[in-house]
């Protein structure tokens, strides 16, 4: 499993697992539990690259970033290994 520190948001850390492109689980450290719940099991079995194009630059409120666009940073972070 990796991790990735967010930056930003509520969510505290991002915890994920991917095999062979594919998001096999999400977990968000602190956070609206509702909606870092929600956007885990959504993306959860997707493609990573498909994950990254979805969430990419959604904002949450008047921040610059959110927990799904923390996602996609995670994502790349691990793509880039």
């Amino acid at each position: 499993m990796d991790s990735y520190i967010t930056q930003g948001v509520c969510s505290k850390k991002i915890n994920f697992t991917v095999e062979n492109d594919i998001v096999k689980e999400v977990s968000f450290v602190s956070g609206c539990p509702g909606n870092t719940q929600g956007v885990a099991r959504l993306v959860e079995g997707m493609n990573v690259h498909e994950v990254i194009k979805r969430l990419k630059g959604i904002k949450c409120g008047g921040k610059s970033t959110s927990c799904p666009d923390q996602l996609t940073k995670a994502l790349e972070e691990y793509l880039n290994k």
